[in-house]
């Protein structure tokens, strides 16, 4: 986190779960950022991560993990789709250094 800190960003998490599911798994797991509640999945829907998904066989809707990136303007500046924990951070703390 503190590499985030340097760089001035906000780090922000989106889960399509209810609140109440959404504060037992943060304050579960100690997140040391905020993680938000999109129960209607509208968030998700907007940034086009809500759909389809195939998992042991079985298919269902849900949320793909991504990484958005967003500048100071509000502009989308850096999508990092299908996240994998052992880049993300090189990957998105690179896409906050490129930002003007």
């Amino acid at each position: 986190m503190p590499a985030y800190e340097e760089t001035g960003a906000v780090v922000l998490g989106v889960s399509p779960d209810p609140v109440k599911a959404v504060k037992k798994f943060h304050d579960g797991q100690g997140l040391n950022f905020t993680l938000l509640a999109d129960e209607d999945h509208a968030v998700c829907e907007l940034y086009g991560v809500w759909g389809e998904k195939s998992m042991y066989g079985k298919t269902n809707f849900g949320a793909s993990r991504s990484t958005f990136v967003i500048d100071a303007e509000g502009t989308v500046s850096t999508v990092v789709p299908k996240v994998s924990p052992k880049t993300h951070d090189d990957v998105v703390l690179a896409a906050l250094a490129a930002l003007p």
